[in-house]
């Protein structure tokens, strides 16, 4: 019987494994594919838009071809710019036993990038395989030939995942480097050069990633003729969205279930915080870049890219006079190059500031310089926006008062992205009285009245980010009721409002990366310190006088390195409800997009869009079901993998005779921690997948109500999350540094309220984005196919939608069942007595 049993759950494994690649392609194909809606007797979409001449325009006496040429340039200089900080921070000087761990890190997280592309490539495969069936056989391209649009879409899909795949590989290595040059920093005793070094890999990862999105979508607009256009923004699109989720929902769980795993180690055996000892901690180590540096690089790139097609795309169907359509794709693209121009003009500005204030400073507020980035990018951006914008678009469609009016919706967005921070830190920074009264609660109430105080964190939070939102939105779409859709003869300008609201969200993009990623290397400056042994290497301290000309304070070296960690869990936490708002915003314009198709322009069905329509009603309804479960059942990939790797570390891990942990152990965690990522990964893709198809079939008005939903109960999810992981992160990180009370009760109190917000805030309510994103965008042609399906059998387009839901509740029932730590340790069970 248990042969038989074994061999059954085994098959199932196979055949969930494969059906589960399978959809998943579906799921990133279709979505990206149909990421614009249309009326359904368009066919093809966007793969059949052509782009109008760029050069019957002129703008300052250039045509609007060769002004974007000019971009090029541009870019190339934001690519040289990231390249060269790359160079200067690989030559910076670093202690050999700092060296070894961060290249130790860096190849450990080769291995997970490597196992993570080869699952990239394997769901191409199928990716391929809709493509060819949906534009080869299905819907061909308008007046194209198949065999010249599909492999045009099939090589921009690649072009798409390298691009995701490539910036989240530059940004490994470029951390990599940064987390041992800022430990190493650390040992002169002066805080600047630890919270420059940081910043800079953040910088570089940042221009690199918004000059090489930007390369290659000026290389679609500008090389590539007209007709095909449409075709290549689509193999892109698909490209780097499959990319971006991948990354962003595998490495949210897997650097969570390292830091649980390593963390708890403190508790139960009294150890140091990032004790060589602890096989767990290069696991950690690899989590930080995986969760934190890959998954938002991926993340930014593909929400970056998608807006601005988006954008594009909306442009050249809502937009029916020609000239006016050059001149709204040139200022976007100009727009776009100013923004990549101001990020860098900030952070010279802002570096300059800072140095002359703390280059010889004993002591420095981390987090004061990085506040003061973003506010001066902001102002920069939006001082440019207006005058770039009255240079190049100074008459719109006849209308002369457009160009204030756009920057001014644009502005709003940019506003968003260095208000949303500001707001965040009340809830999560370490000077927040939020998270002292989370630790205040702890001191007399323990784990619980913290834990509990974090929910009051994150709760306030949401009231506060999400009127913030709401009120900026409003403000872009009152601009465009004032003549937008009269001067550029526009259909639906409130969508088009809502989508540059968004695109101003990441008009900081570079800064916004920056300050992303500064918390993940404060994080292995950390632990590389203490992996690396520096204070008990032999004579280490006239080595260092000799070779490098400074006496080390060890201890002074400590806290300083864990005080600009704060800072970096401060900053972490700003940067995600910016992509967060980013995806709602999106989400926003694309379902309004469903709505004009439905309803033929608002001419038809309008009544339906009421709660007297019942079915709008439970759309409305059911949609919070899908962000609950999903919260819960990326938690539950996280705690099942943490578990898995806290028994195997209680049962290696070796305290007496021993320096540091084996490599071999560490390399076992990091296992672990990979295959729970993609196990959850799947589960939760298939259940989504067959979810939008469900509700789609069902009835078109009730799905609308499903993705206003989605958006609305993912975002105000999503912030609460984010928010209250962060503030439990903070307040264990007071404790630490200035109550210097590791060890206590009250630092076991902090530790378990701090290993709860860690999916919180880093796995569950960043994946959101992606979840929000994929739904609405698979839902455009899910709700396309179930109207066209009704038309000649609509018992049919029923019973489909049943099937459906039942294929994707067995999935939700297995993100639990399948994945609960008891059924694994029954399946073990099982084999061991064979």
């Amino acid at each position: 019987m248990r042969t038989w049993l074994a061999e059954l759950v085994s098959r199932g494994c196979r055949f969930v494994r494969n059906r589960a690649s399978a959809t998943a392609a579906v799921v990133m194909t279709l979505g990206a594919s149909t990421a614009w809606a249309q009326p359904a007797s368009e066919a093809s979409g966007e793969a059949g838009l052509k782009l109008p001449d760029l050069s019957s325009v002129s703008f300052l006496g250039i045509d609007g071809h060769k002004l974007l040429m000019i971009g090029i340039l541009f870019c190339i200089a934001g690519l040289g710019f990231g390249l060269a900080i790359y160079m200067r921070l690989k030559n910076l000087p670093v202690h050999r036993a700092m060296l070894e761990i961060s290249e130790l890190i860096y190849e450990t997280c080769k291995t997970y990038l490597v196992t993570q592309g080869k699952f990239l490539l394997l769901l191409w495969v199928f990716i391929a395989v809709v493509i060819i069936l949906y534009f080869g056989v299905l819907s061909p391209v308008p007046g194209k030939p198949v065999m010249t649009t599909l492999p045009i879409i099939l090589a921009f899909s690649l072009v798409g995942i390298a691009g995701s795949f490539g910036v989240a590989w530059f940004g490994i290595r470029v951390n990599t480097f940064a987390n041992s040059r800022t430990a190493f920093a650390g040992l002169r005793g002066k805080p600047y050069p630890i919270y420059s070094i940081p910043l800079q890999a953040g910088m570089s990862i940042g221009m690199m990633l918004i000059s090489v999105e930007l390369l290659i979508m000026l290389f679609i607009l500008l090389f590539v003729p007209g007709d095909y256009a449409g075709p290549c923004f689509i193999g892109f699109a698909i490209g780097e969205s499959l990319g971006a989720a991948a990354l962003r929902i595998a490495g949210g769980i897997f650097t969570k279930i390292a830091d649980i795993g390593s963390d708890l180690m403190k508790i139960v055996f009294k150890i140091k915080e990032d004790d060589a000892r602890n096989p767990g901690v290069i696991a950690d180590c690899v989590g930080d870049n995986a969760g934190d540096s890959v998954g938002p690089s991926a993340d930014g790139f593909e929400t970056y890219g998608v807006t601005g097609v988006a954008l594009i795309t909306f442009i050249l169907l809502g937009v029916k006079n020609p000239t006016v359509q050059v001149q709204l794709l040139v200022w976007i693209f100009v727009m776009r190059i100013m923004m990549l121009f101001s990020s860098l003009a900030a952070y010279s500005i802002n570096s300059a500031i800072a140095r002359a204030r703390y280059a010889n400073a004993d002591k420095m507020n981390f987090e004061a310089p990085l506040t003061s980035l973003v506010w001066i990018t902001s102002v920069v951006s939006i001082v440019l926006t207006y005058i770039v914008s009255a240079v190049i678009i100074p008459d719109v469609g006849g209308d002369a008062t457009q160009w204030w009016k756009l920057a001014t919706i644009i502005s709003c967005g940019t506003l968003a992205g260095a208000l949303i921070p500001e707001l965040v830190k009340v809830f999560t920074s370490t000077e927040s009285r939020h998270v002292r009264e989370i630790v205040a609660s702890a001191e007399e109430g323990g784990a619980s009245l913290g834990i509990l105080a974090g929910f009051v964190a994150g709760n306030f939070s949401g009231y506060y980010l999400g009127l913030s939102m709401v009120f900026l939105m409003s403000v872009g779409y009152y601009m465009s009721t004032m003549g937008l859709a009269t001067a550029a003869t526009m259909i639906a300008a409130p969508v088009f409002a809502f989508g540059l609201v968004a695109f101003g969200f990441l008009g900081m993009g570079p800064v916004t990366i920056a300050v992303d990623s500064y918390g993940p290397v404060t994080d292995n400056a950390q632990s590389v310190y203490e992996l690396s042994l520096i204070e008990q290497v032999p004579n280490i301290k006239s080595e260092l006088k000799k070779d490098y000309g400074f006496d080390v304070n060890f201890e002074r070296a400590k806290d300083m390195l864990e005080e600009n960690d704060g800072a970096g869990n401060t900053f972490k936490a700003t940067a995600k409800p910016v992509l967060i708002g980013t995806a709602v915003v999106g989400a926003t314009t694309m379902t309004f997009s469903i709505i004009m198709a439905l309803t033929n322009g608002l001419t038809q069905n309008v009544e339906k869009l009421s709660l007297l329509h019942a079915p709008f009603l439970l759309g409305l309804i059911s949609g919070g079901a899908i962000i609950y479960w999903f919260t819960g059942a990326s938690t539950q990939a996280v705690s099942t993998g943490a578990y898995r790797a806290v028994e195997f570390i209680k049962a290696n891990i070796k305290l007496e005779g021993a320096t540091k942990a084996s490599v071999a152990d560490s390399k076992k965690v990091v296992e672990i921690c990979t295959k729970y990522a993609q196990k959850g990964m799947l589960n939760i893709f298939i259940a989504v997948f067959f979810a939008t198809l469900s509700f789609a079939f069902m009835e078109p008005f009730l799905f609308i109500g499903y993705l206003i939903s989605i958006a609305i109960f993912g975002l105000y999810q999503a912030i609460f999350m984010a928010n209250a992981g962060g503030a439990w992160d903070n307040a264990k990180k007071i404790v630490e540094v200035e109550y210097k009370q590791k060890g206590t009760p009250l630092h076991d109190a902090t530790v378990i309220g701090d290993t709860v917000g860690d999916p919180f805030k880093d796995t569950s309510s960043v994946a959101l984005n992606p979840v929000i994103k994929f739904t609405t965008l698979f839902g455009l042609l899910a709700v396309e196919l179930a109207v066209k399906l009704s038309e000649s059998n609509a018992g049919l387009t029923h019973v489909l939608a049943a099937v459906f839901f039942v294929i994707s509740f067995c999935f939700v029932y297995r993100s639990f069942y399948g994945m609960r730590i008891g059924t694994e340790a029954a399946l073990a069970k099982a084999h061991a007595g064979d």
